[in-house]
């Protein structure tokens, strides 16, 4: 059986693919899939690059190169989740302290009305899909270790009141992101909403689920929801799934409109979301062939070997969000006029991450 994840992690090293041009959270994404092949395979090389290169960022007072508290940018928490996985490999206390950190900027980040992480300081009162991959998850993890477990009841809470407000009645696709003050350009005067359903942002929700839930205590009163509302939404996106390639497009529910492209980092996040949730049992056994056909999917659709005897990720929306710049309107236009690329480390992360739940 070929491994994809270690063919795309030696390939990602073998490149020398960019990942400390700055503290950004997709580096850390892709990190944390090289990590989880450390893990699979115990081979040290892997744990080794992963120190090497998170090590460009931290000192060892615990100081994080580019990381600034008082921007108050849930993006900013993602990498906190591979310093808890170097801490626990290491022991190195400079990893607790940057740790502590990210920590601190829970306790004052701005929030909602009913008490859901603002995006950013710059994004006052939106809930983006992308943030509960970025905060709620990372605060999961370091609660696990190091926090109360009452302090779970809040996470809970930043999910349910997402699907509240960003789920579609009639689909169950869940919008981009909401604002609260509906004041947004891109958003609908009367809902608050963003007018599409993006493959990326609902890929982060449901990894972002799957990935609680493996941390989330047992007994918590909150968790059989969380667990429903996993299974409410991967309902919906196997509902908007290309039948042919067995991925999922850029625009979720606009497949035969002109433009409209299959993409890679979001049907990545979904496939892993799958499998993951088969696995740990949180979804039906029966989607199990689901996950792997699908699986399969991303490896004929988007995958390349190049005569190096590497692999390529193609098809990968470089970067869609919301306000900051004029055509950012959330429009089906814009969301189809952004950069596609090839191995850029959005897609990458969650590839390998995929990689590995497919190979358990």
């Amino acid at each position: 059986m070929i491994s994809y994840a270690k063919w795309m992690t030696d390939s990602v090293i073998a490149r020398k693919t960019n990942l400390t041009d700055h503290w950004g959270y997709e580096y850390g994404l892709t990190l944390d899939g090289i990590a989880k092949v450390w893990q699979q395979t115990g081979e040290k090389k892997y744990l080794t690059y992963v120190v090497k290169t998170m090590d460009h960022f931290i000192g060892e007072d615990g100081s994080i190169k580019g990381y600034a508290l008082e921007e108050y940018n849930i993006d900013h928490l993602n990498n906190g989740k591979i310093l808890l996985t170097l801490y626990k490999a290491t022991g190195d206390e400079k990893y607790k302290k940057a740790l502590l950190n990210l920590r601190r900027q829970i306790e004052s980040h701005p929030r909602t009305s009913e008490g859901v992480f603002w995006h950013k300081d710059i994004y006052p009162h939106q809930i983006w899909l992308d943030g509960l991959y970025m905060g709620a998850t990372f605060y999961a993890v370091y609660i696990k270790e190091f926090g109360e477990r009452a302090e779970f009841d809040d996470i809970a809470r930043q999910f349910m009141f997402c699907e509240k407000h960003l789920k579609d009645p009639l689909t169950g696709l869940l919008y981009h992101a909401w604002d609260e003050k509906k004041q947004q350009r891109w958003a609908d005067k009367t809902t608050g909403l963003s007018p599409h359903f993006w493959g990326r942002s609902m890929g982060w929700y449901v990894m972002a689920l799957v990935d609680t839930l493996e941390v989330f205590p047992e007994d918590n009163k909150y968790r059989p929801e969380l667990v429903a509302i996993l299974n409410r939404t991967i309902a919906a996106l196997l509902k908007v799934q290309d039948t042919e390639s067995h991925v999922w497009y850029q625009v979720l529910d606009q497949g035969t409109r002109k433009g409209n492209y299959l993409e890679a980092s979001g049907s990545s996040m979904i496939v892993y979301a799958l499998l993951k949730g088969v696995r740990k049992g949180y979804l039906p056994e029966i989607l199990k062939e689901t996950a792997k056909q699908a699986f399969q999917g991303l490896v004929a659709e988007f995958i390349l070997a190049t005569k190096e005897k590497l692999i390529n990720l193609n098809k990968i929306c470089y970067v869609a969000g919301l306000g900051g710049k004029d055509n950012r309107d959330g429009t089906f236009a814009y969301y189809i006029s952004e950069p596609i690329v090839s191995n850029e480390p959005k897609g990458l992360g969650p590839f390998i991450l995929a990689s590995v739940e497919n190979e358990f």
